[in-house]
């Protein structure tokens, strides 16, 4: 199984960004652990800060991956381009959250992703990736 880890605006910043909400590790760091524990898998982690890419890689996932798992961090509640393309293309998406985006500030309780999403795990640190990459496996 072919999966691919996509991370949008700022979850580069992973280690130093809001530790208290964020934790202290860097994702690279986790995506290392992910890959060792899913060894039988192959993921693929690509991030980016530019709306524009998260739309042409999930376009270029379809057909190539078995799965998205997708935080789309704060695009998730302005873009409308992100959630028409998870809806456009065949690839399914789980959508993640590091945080508890419903016990955050309230715009943040709105996702244009989880209406097309294949389900929405959030709050559980960044446990929540481990816990999409299994619900692909499952």
């Amino acid at each position: 199984m072919k999966l691919l880890v996509l991370n949008g605006p700022n979850l580069n910043l992973l280690g130093t960004r809001e530790p208290g909400i964020y934790g202290s590790q860097t994702f690279e760091d986790y995506f290392k652990e992910l890959k060792l524990k899913f060894s039988d898998l192959t993921l693929s982690y690509q991030q980016s800060n530019h709306e524009g890419e998260l739309v042409t890689a999930l376009q270029q996932a379809d057909g190539v991956y078995d799965g998205v798992v997708l935080n789309a961090a704060a695009y998730t509640h302005t873009s409308v381009a992100i959630g028409d393309v998870i809806k456009a293309v065949g690839v399914p998406v789980v959508e993640v959250h590091i945080s508890n985006t419903f016990a955050r500030e309230a715009f943040r309780h709105n996702s244009y992703i989880s209406p097309n999403a294949k389900g929405v795990i959030l709050g559980f640190g960044l446990q929540s990736y481990d816990l999409a990459i299994q619900s692909f496996v499952k």
